[in-house]
């Protein structure tokens, strides 16, 4: 029997002597709700699951309580032309638009570059609290999402920084990933050099030979604690602070309220030409599959 502690989650830590902090993260059940609303074949699955990690890592760093992260990689020619996650108050949710027949001629195992061509990664943080966003942009560089994040943050933050992600899914079990994000603190103390300038620092350098012992085993090993990872990691530090886990789920946030009253801002004009035959606005939720249907005449008369 597995730990509820042990999956689902996401922990916090940070290693002071060395200026660095890092979050552990591991999806199970939430992966399975989120991805039993389409029936993705496995390379796409693989992408999607590792969208939703890398979200998950992204967004539990938000110190505003109803901060969103956003992540999206988007291609106008490749084979994926569209691949979303978000995370918010601990609720992660997305999903993947392609083309199933160039899919096919791929074979298995895809690479990145097979999947998207030349795309890019968007990522935005929306602070609720003051309406603040920020946008970073990158070219959809490396080997898998992991290294176009990576990528991210050596350009748009200047943080040096180690993202690992896993994907596992066994016979007759489900979709099981997880990942580490691992940085430099953009600042030292005072009297220190702004350790973001330099990349070769050796604080720096020593706990990215440790994080690289990491084995995507351990981090899927669906019994073995977040925190245990972590102690095997950096057990010989002086100090390691460990956050109390979030708890993660699938949050789709679509409601028929909400799309009603957005549907209810169009003109009467605009509104009967969405309508079909029958008199009812069919609206699609791409994250979660479902249609809601919204009759024409629930808005009264125009």
């Amino acid at each position: 029997m597995t730990s509820s502690a042990h999956i689902d989650h996401a922990l916090g830590f940070t290693i002071p002597s060395r200026h660095a902090r890092g979050r552990i993260v591991r999806l199970g059940p939430v992966l399975d709700d989120v991805l039993a609303a389409h029936a993705y074949p496995p390379p796409v699955e693989r992408l999607l699951a590792s969208a939703l990690v890398l979200a998950a890592l992204l967004g539990t760093t938000l110190k505003d309580a109803g901060g969103q992260l956003t992540l999206q990689a988007q291609t106008e020619s490749g084979v994926v032309s569209l691949l979303v996650a978000d995370y918010k108050a601990g609720e992660v949710r997305g999903y993947a638009k392609f083309d199933a027949d160039r899919l096919a001629e791929l074979g298995p195992n895809p690479t990145l570059f097979g999947l998207f061509g030349k795309g890019f990664l968007a990522i935005t943080f929306d602070q609720a609290t003051t309406g603040e966003r920020y946008q970073g942009i990158v070219p959809l560089d490396g080997e898998s999402l992991a290294d176009a994040a990576e990528h991210y943050f050596f350009q748009s933050e200047q943080l040096p920084s180690i993202v690992q992600i896993a994907v596992r899914h066994d016979a007759g079990k489900g979709c099981l990933a997880a990942g580490l994000l691992l940085q430099h603190l953009p600042e030292g103390e005072v009297g220190r050099e702004r350790l973001h300038v330099r990349h070769d620092h050796p604080e720096w350098e020593h706990v990215r030979a440790l994080a690289h012992t990491l084995k995507d085993e351990e981090l899927t090993a669906e019994a073995l604690p977040l925190s245990d990872i972590v102690w095997r990691l950096f057990h010989e530090e002086d100090e390691v602070r460990v956050t109390d886990p979030v708890e993660l789920s699938k949050g789709c946030r679509c409601d028929l309220g909400h799309i009603r009253s957005v549907i209810g801002r169009f003109p009467a004009e605009e509104r009967e030409q969405m309508a079909d035959g029958n008199g009812i606005i069919g609206v699609d939720c791409a994250f979660c599959s479902r249609l809601f249907p919204v009759a024409l005449d629930s808005f009264g008369a125009h």
